[in-house]
């Protein structure tokens, strides 16, 4: 997520190691090299790593909702003032700070109106309230990361037209504002915040990326003018339909795990799209497909899914995740994936077909789809 340098020679970041703090670092995590990550190592979108297979939330996990819960959230965490001089053997030329989870809850303190050259700023896990960054440094801040404070309201941003990327992960953030004047945004996160409604990024036609999972959405909407997104993260909302996605036309991935959709459709419009993340859902069907002949990889694990179907057609496809459905019949496996030529990867563990003759499993798979190299979590030899 770095910003762009337009020096041959920049001059050498800057960063605070929390360890010097006493502060806790993030624990290791099998997708420790994904971003952006909360304290518990999880980055909101639900991915599952190529080589392991998690079980994943709950239906009961899926199903709460955030707004039944408790808004006490306890006493407010200890405040310390941010060190006045804790910049003050960082070049004035500077171009990019990071000062993580250091307990820092004023910027002004920070004194970063000297930095005129700035072009990253990350504050991430601290405990931030308001976004007060200096004036002085909006004709050269390209990205500005807040990922994990206390933020509950966007003010602050009116002069930071020049920013690509804003990280608000991980905040109190209940509604998108004042974000549509920042035309040159290519990439926007709001992972873990109490958003229900998609709204005011109009005019935002530079965005490739949007990440909104882990919020309280409950439908996709207000996204009709984005059309250079190449990315949205959808994942742990409360989506039941497909819908609002037909003018995404560039959009090559999609992510839209732990919903509560039932079927898949209004994809057609979706030409461009080649990875397709649709687990934890309650879809029976896979259906709907006809038009996204690019994809590549598609995740439909833990649906109730009983057939493969919809499927044969997708020359292009790599990777076939449908673990801990319902599929029951080898034969389907070899009709709609066996001519697909270019397929490496298959997860069938957790199904009926497995279940019921774990012995012969990995073999009748290797029968089923001879040019897959992985099986599962084991990489088997090509015939």
């Amino acid at each position: 997520m770095a910003g762009p340098s337009e020096s041959s020679d920049p001059a050498p970041h800057v960063e605070v190691d929390p360890a010097t703090a006493d502060a806790p670092s993030i624990p290791d995590t099998e997708e420790k090299k994904d971003k952006p990550r909360d304290s518990k190592g999880w980055d909101g979108k639900l991915r599952l790593g190529k080589n392991t297979l998690g079980d994943g939330p709950s239906d009961a996990q899926i199903q709460s909702d955030p707004e039944d819960e408790s808004e006490d959230e306890g006493p407010p965490p200890e405040q310390l003032a941010a060190d006045e001089d804790l910049l003050d053997d960082v070049p004035e030329d500077e171009d990019e700070i990071d000062l993580v989870h250091l307990r820092i809850s004023s910027i002004p303190a920070l004194r970063l109106e000297r930095f005129e050259k700035l072009k990253r700023l990350c504050l991430r896990q601290n405990q931030i309230e308001d976004i007060e960054i200096p004036d002085q440094l909006a004709s050269t801040l390209r990205e500005l990361d807040l990922y994990d404070n206390l933020i509950s309201h966007m003010r602050g941003l009116d002069a930071f037209t020049q920013l690509e990327s804003l990280d608000l992960s991980f905040n109190k953030i209940k509604h998108i504002k004042r974000v549509n004047h920042l035309t040159q945004l290519k990439d926007l996160f709001f992972v873990q915040n109490k958003i229900s409604t998609i709204e005011n990024l109009e005019g935002l036609s530079n965005l490739r990326q949007v990440e909104l999972g882990a919020n309280r959405i409950r439908e996709i909407q207000n996204l009709d003018t984005l059309t250079g997104l190449e990315q949205l993260w959808l994942g742990k909302n409360k989506i039941t339909e497909l819908k609002g996605l037909s003018s995404l036309t560039n959009l090559k991935i999609l992510s839209i795990q732990s919903n509560r959709l039932t079927s898949i459709s209004g994809l057609s419009g979706l030409t461009s799209l080649e990875e397709l993340y649709i687990s934890h859902n309650a879809i029976t069907e896979i259906s709907g497909l006809e038009n996204n002949s690019n994809l590549q990889i598609i995740d439909v694990s833990a649906n109730p899914i009983e057939h493969l179907t919809g499927l044969k057609h997708l020359t292009k496809l790599q990777e076939f995740w449908a673990s801990s459905c319902k599929l029951g019949s080898f034969e389907e496996i070899e009709q709609e994936l066996g001519p697909l030529k270019e397929l490496e990867t298959v997860y069938f563990e957790g199904n009926p077909l497995q279940r019921r003759q774990m012995a012969l499993y990995r073999n009748k798979v290797k029968l089923a789809v001879p040019q897959v190299k992985q099986i599962d979590a084991t990489f088997v030899r090509v015939t």
